[in-house]
């Protein structure tokens, strides 16, 4: 990699680091100044171009937190009233194809159960901007069942949404919640498809890195009717440190483009769909 790359990345990544603080603090003006917010307020309250807000809003009401008015946003109809923690990659990755292509898979109406993990979050994120989900009438449109903290706040905000946090204790490196009492409360519901996040998946079956994760995994793949995988190629062929599932047990894998043909060959061998995006 040449130098000239190396500092493009850098400022790339750097700036999609200062878009997602200005998000967060757009949200945070918005909220405090009672869900009306004007692009020449904005562009004071910042210090940046009203070019810039305008995109930042643009941003915003395409995942459906707010309303763009003329000269402004309003604020979505919510629940909340505390500034919002909101995280935008605003990346065109693998990750985000892998998370598109697999919330489309998701019926309306259905109960979705969504473990702890970066693919997994996209996803969610994704699911939640769906416009036949924000907009449907009937309430909820989608039942979001998650141990994932991260996920659930941001899944909480979304009105036509129904969030079902799982208890337990949380782990500081994942936001998942793991132990007896998520397996309990994990043991009164069903699923009808589960988005699975995982560090290695093979014809022996899916892994994880930790086995707390991977028992309340475990145990979510087997209340589901469905299982869809969404990992990106670099974590298939291999296996990890604690096991979830066998392949068997899933029904579809949404992964990216440069996957191993003989892995991918393997897989949907062992009755596994395999969506390449």
């Amino acid at each position: 990699m040449t130098s000239t790359e190396t500092t493009g990345g850098a400022a790339a990544a750097g700036g999609m680091a200062d878009r997602s603080r200005r998000l967060q603090a757009l949200l945070e003006i918005l909220a405090a100044r009672g869900g009306r917010l004007s692009v020449l307020d904005a562009a004071a309250a910042l210090q940046v171009s009203e070019a810039t807000v305008r995109r930042d809003f643009t941003a915003l009401a395409e995942q459906n937190l707010v309303t763009r008015t003329h000269g402004g946003i309003v604020a979505t109809s919510v629940a909340y009233d505390l500034p919002v923690r909101y995280r935008y990659s605003g990346d065109d990755s693998a990750k985000e194809r892998i998370a598109a292509t697999a919330a489309a898979l998701i019926e309306a109406g259905s109960v979705v159960g969504v473990n702890g993990g970066t693919t997994t979050s996209a996803t969610a994120r994704h699911l939640a901007a769906r416009p036949d989900l924000t907009q449907a009438t009937h309430r909820p449109a989608l039942t979001v069942v998650t141990n994932a903290l991260n996920i659930a706040t941001e899944m909480v905000l979304r009105p036509s949404l129904r969030t079902v946090i799982l208890g337990g204790v949380a782990l500081p490196q994942s936001y998942e919640l793991t132990g007896p009492l998520t397996s309990m409360v994990m043991q009164s519901l069903w699923l009808d498809v589960l988005i699975l996040g995982v560090d290695g998946f093979s014809v022996e079956g899916t892994s994880c890195h930790d086995e707390g994760e991977a028992s309340i995994d475990a145990l979510m793949a087997s209340r589901a009717r469905q299982v869809v995988v969404v990992a990106g190629s670099e974590k298939l062929g291999r296996h990890s440190f604690a096991k979830i599932c066998d392949a068997s047990a899933v029904d579809t894998l949404v992964t990216d483009t440069a996957a191993d043909e003989q892995v991918v060959a393997d897989l949907r061998a062992a009755g596994v769909t395999v969506l390449l995006t």
